[in-house]
């Protein structure tokens, strides 16, 4: 996979539409997510669609094309590459991370980015459980299901937080809440109420919302006898 002669906006736009599911983007979802005007999509849209680089329908959204596919995972690489680097080499704790990968994924080389898998060990997730785009384009599974899926009692480990927002992961990190950690579902209020789960011998009562961000992968049986995990 490589990336040459792109611009960082383009390669931001195309891994933003990515982010979006790839197909039927609509352009006011990508404007929100890349903080600019819908008339500043529609112009970039433009552009991408002449580059062959997007496939555009009126009312049915916006869809990557083979090669700008290519060039979004590419630059997803980059960035969880980094990401990763910059947690386990340099010790950026994972809140900061973002951000950095976010200046850097579009100026490293090939050679460079061959040079941190190698350092790294060819990582498949990045610091908040990411899959990281493997050099022929495929993606690990990240497996897991939302913790607002899981049946009461059910163990699981998390793998994957999807809402990786700084304020979220500083909070998380203060509760001990990270990949890896074995949790247990212990009660989902109705009515969009909070999901309480247990684990490290504490409780902890999580908003459905951000309780929906987190990934855990089933790894015991079902417990609604104890009272912690």
């Amino acid at each position: 996979m490589t990336v040459r002669g792109v611009s960082a906006t383009i390669e931001d736009y195309l891994k933003a539409i990515y982010d979006l599911g790839e197909s039927g983007v609509k352009t006011q979802s990508l404007a929100d997510a890349l903080s600019v005007s819908a008339a500043s999509v529609s112009g970039m849209l433009k552009k991408l669609s002449d580059l062959n680089l997007i496939s555009y329908e009126k009312y049915r959204g916006t869809s990557l094309t083979p090669a700008g596919r290519r060039i979004a995972l590419e630059t997803l690489r980059h960035h969880r590459l980094i990401e990763t680097y910059l947690a386990e080499a340099l010790g950026y704790p994972w809140h900061d991370v973002h951000d950095e990968a976010e200046r850097l994924e579009h100026v490293i080389s090939e050679d460079f980015e061959r040079r941190i898998a190698d350092v790294l060990g060819h990582p498949d997730f990045d610091p908040h459980g990411d899959p990281i785009p493997q050099l022929d384009g495929s993606l690990p599974n990240p497996g897991g299901r939302p913790l607002t899926e899981l049946p009461l009692g059910q163990v699981a480990q998390l793998r994957r937080i999807t809402d990786q927002r700084r304020e979220v992961l500083l909070y998380l990190e203060e509760q001990g809440l990270r990949p890896g950690e074995t949790v247990r579902v212990v009660s989902h209020e109705p009515f969009g109420g909070p999901v309480t789960v247990a684990y490290g011998g504490k409780q902890l009562a999580l908003a459905e919302a951000l309780a929906g961000s987190l990934y855990a992968e089933v790894t015991g049986s079902l417990d609604t006898t104890s009272e912690s995990a």
